[in-house]
């Protein structure tokens, strides 16, 4: 049995890792578009692993997450990968984030989350520099480096017989009984089974793997940016300070992070960026953002969320406006604390009626499985993600 799949981020490679696990006498082969993998989504990491306690409890989000993170710790300590125990507070500034605060804890509650609710005298005990009138505190997230993570996956899958082709794109896909072609820019294959772990451009794979099919959504692509505190400055941050979250939005807000590698990250926004792999403000590329424009989707979105699509622009460029959002948790970060950081696009799936898909989207055919949709906390989830697809195709096998 052959199985191709597409894509060398974190997930791509934790599918692989588990295929061969189960079928090791299977042929699994990986292409990889870039030089290296985990060079897009999972190399711009902010590093944390993540608990649970944001997910719907049933949704694949929170189930993948509670099991992937004790698989993720279980695979770094056979692999030798370094990992830190960095407790977490999300933290209430006003009183209408109560509500969304003690839907958090039961959500944490139902899965399995350890999670307590502390006053704000005990908030600063944890953190001293912060200030909250409530806040929820996570003593056992993780902090990991996730390219490390993935080189590992990647050693550890070619060590037992795997083959990753890197700097290999996929120009063409079409299935002719009994199997695929898949042309690259550098040879054909004929694959059994194909499995779209593309990321950024996983839907573009979808459509060429299933061209008759209608797919349910598009991505589109939003860069978070970054700045780091300097160095004289990381003493205000202890572990993770996470705001209260917009429950309409997928996204965590600004928050500060500290890394494994000892600097304390600041982000990110969500920006819509005008190109899949946009990293900077300038990065444009004509079909990519044509794209977002022809989408009804994008236009629904946009209608519903413009005040908060504007301030996001705002606020990309313009640091007093990040600053003003960091200062909220805390009040004692200023302007030249701050140093310019990375940033990283996040592929998010939008459905044709404009609505931001909150959970993890796999669908499948005989032929070919596509992961549409693996945002936060995919990465803590990856492998079991993967040990997912995995029991989903063993009535294919």
């Amino acid at each position: 049995m052959k199985i191709m799949i597409i894509g060398g981020g974190i997930v791509g490679l934790a599918t692989a890792y588990q295929l061969q696990k189960k079928y090791p006498s299977f042929h699994v082969i990986i292409v990889e578009k870039e030089d290296e993998v985990a060079t897009h989504q999972t190399g711009n990491n902010s590093g944390v692993v993540h608990s649970g306690i944001y997910y719907k409890p049933g949704s694949l989000k929170a189930t993948n997450c509670v099991q992937g993170k004790k698989k993720l710790l279980d695979f770094c300590n056979e692999e030798g990968i370094a990992y830190e125990l960095c407790p977490k507070v999300l933290v209430a500034t006003r009183q209408e984030e109560l509500a969304t605060l003690q839907e958090l804890k039961r959500r944490g509650d139902a899965n399995g989350v350890k999670v307590e609710e502390i006053s704000k005298e005990a908030l600063r005990d944890i953190e001293p520099h912060v200030s909250g009138i409530a806040a929820l505190h996570v003593p056992e997230c993780h902090i990991i480096d996730y390219s490390e993570v993935a080189l590992g996956m990647a050693q550890a899958f070619e060590r037992n017989g795997g083959e990753i082709r890197r700097s290999e794109k996929v120009e063409y896909l079409h299935y002719s009984f009994p199997r695929w072609i898949v042309e690259t820019n550098a040879g054909t294959y004929s694959p059994d089974f194909v499995i779209n772990c593309a990321g950024l451009h996983c839907d573009r794979i979808a459509k060429m793997a299933l061209p008759e099919q209608d797919l349910p959504c598009q991505i589109l692509p939003f860069r978070g940016e970054y700045y780091l505190l300097k160095k004289e400055k990381r003493e205000l941050v202890r572990g993770l300070i996470y705001p209260v979250p917009n429950p309409k939005l997928p996204f965590l807000g600004v928050h500060l992070t500290r890394m494994v590698n000892g600097n304390v990250e600041a982000g990110p926004n969500a920006v819509l960026a005008t190109a899949r792999e946009g990293y900077k403000k300038s990065d444009f590329v004509l079909k990519d953002f044509s794209d977002v424009l022809s989408y009804s989707g994008f236009w629904k979105l946009g209608m519903k969320y413009w005040k908060t699509g504007l301030y996001e622009m705002y606020r990309s460029f313009s640091k007093k406006a990040f600053v003003r959002s960091l200062q909220r948790l805390v009040p004692e970060i200023g302007m030249d604390d701050l140093e310019q950081g990375g940033s990283g696009v996040r592929a998010q799936a939008i459905m044709k009626n404009g609505k931001l898909v909150d959970d993890f989207l796999i669908i499948q055919d005989e032929h070919s499985l596509h992961v549409l949709n693996a945002p936060s906390p995919a990465a803590t989830s990856s492998l079991s993600i993967g040990q997912t697809i995995v029991d989903r195709l063993s009535f294919r096998v």
